[in-house]
C-alpha cells in the first residue's frame, strides 16, 4: 500500500471514529428532542420509533400553560438563570483575582493553598451537604437564591483558581512591568494588560461553572423550601410521581432547559476554543 493511500485509510479511520463519536453524543439530545413531540402511545410503546410520525404540541403546550407545581416554567428558568449567572460573575471575579495572587506573588503557604484546591475537588458535593446547609441557616440565606448562588460559588471556586492561574502564568511578566515603566498602576496594569490576554480561560471558565450551577440539584432542592424558589432541576422533579412518570412533559421541559445552555455556548463557543488552545502553551 503506497503512503498516499495509507494516509487516506487513516483520514477516513479518523473521520468515521469521529463521527460516530458525535453521534453518540448528540443521540440523547435528539430522542429527549423527538420525544417531546411525541404522544403518549409512541412514547411508551414497545416498538423502536426514531422519529415521531404524529407531531403533537400537548406536553409543550401543557408545560408552558400549567406549568409545575402551581408555579409558571418561566418563573423555574428565571431563577435558574439568576443563579447560574450570579455564580459565573461572582465566581469568576474571585477566581480570577485569587489565580493573579497565587501566580504572581510568592507568599507562605502557597503550594499547601494549591494542594488544598486539589483536594476541595475531589471532594463530593454531598459530603459538604450538612455543613453548607448550616452555614447557609447561620447566615440568614436559607431560601434565598442569593444562598443557592454563594454556595455555587463555592463549589465552582477552586477548579476556576486552578484553571486561571495557568493562564495568568502563561503571560509574560515583562509585559506588565513594561507597564510600570512607562507609569501604570498596578491596577490599571492588571485591567490593561493582564485582563485582557486572561479573558478567553475566563470564558472557559465561566462556561463550567455556568452549565455546574445551571444542572445542580441537591443544594437547590434541600436549601429551597419555598416552590417559588425552585430551580429548573428541581422543578423536573414534580413529574416522577408514584403512579407513573409523566416522560413527555419531562422531556419537553428538559428541551426547554437546554435551550439557554446552548445559546449561552455558541455565545463563547470561539473565546471558549481559543482559550483552552492558549492555557495549554506557555510563554
Amino acid at each position: 500500500m503506497s503512503p498516499l493511500a495509507r494516509k487516506r485509510l487513516g483520514k477516513i479511520a479518523l473521520n468515521t471514529t469521529a463521527t460516530l463519536v458525535f453521534l453518540f453524543a448528540v443521540f440523547p439530545v435528539y430522542w429527549m428532542i423527538a420525544t417531546s413531540f411525541k404522544d403518549n402511545d409512541q412514547i411508551f410503546t414497545t416498538e423502536f420509533i426514531p422519529f415521531p410520525t404524529h407531531f403533537t404540541f400537548d406536553h409543550l403546550d401543557r408545560v408552558l400553560t400549567e406549568g409545575v407545581a402551581g408555579n409558571s416554567i418561566w418563573l423555574y428558568l428565571r431563577n435558574s438563570a439568576i443563579v447560574a449567572l450570579g455564580t459565573v460573575l461572582v465566581g469568576s471575579m474571585f477566581a480570577l483575582l485569587a489565580a493573579t495572587a497565587v501566580a504572581r506573588f510568592k507568599f507562605k503557604g502557597r503550594t499547601g493553598f494549591l494542594i488544598a484546591l486539589l483536594m476541595a475537588q475531589m471532594i463530593p458535593a454531598e459530603a459538604l451537604l450538612i455543613p453548607l446547609f448550616l452555614s447557609v441557616k447561620r447566615l440568614g440565606l436559607y431560601d434565598q437564591l442569593l444562598g443557592l448562588i454563594v454556595v455555587n460559588v463555592g463549589l465552582t471556586l477552586p477548579f476556576g483558581i486552578w484553571m486561571l492561574r495557568t493562564f495568568v502564568a502563561a503571560v509574560p511578566k515583562s509585559l506588565e512591568e513594561a507597564a510600570w515603566i512607562d507609569g501604570a498602576s498596578r491596577m490599571t496594569t492588571f485591567w490593561k494588560v493582564l485582563f485582557p490576554l486572561v479573558a478567553p480561560g475566563l470564558v472557559a471558565t465561566s462556561i463550567f461553572s455556568f452549565i455546574t450551577a445551571w444542572n445542580e440539584l441537591i443544594f437547590a432542592l434541600i436549601l429551597m423550601s419555598d416552590s417559588s424558589g425552585y430551580t429548573m432541576p428541581v422543578a423536573l422533579q414534580y413529574f416522577f410521581g408514584q403512579r407513573g412518570t409523566d416522560w413527555g412533559a419531562i422531556m419537553a421541559s428538559s428541551t426547554l432547559m437546554t435551550i439557554p445552555v446552548v445559546i449561552f455556548f455558541l455565545l463563547v463557543q470561539r473565546r471558549m476554543v481559543s482559550g483552552l488552545v492558549a492555557g495549554a502553551v506557555k510563554g
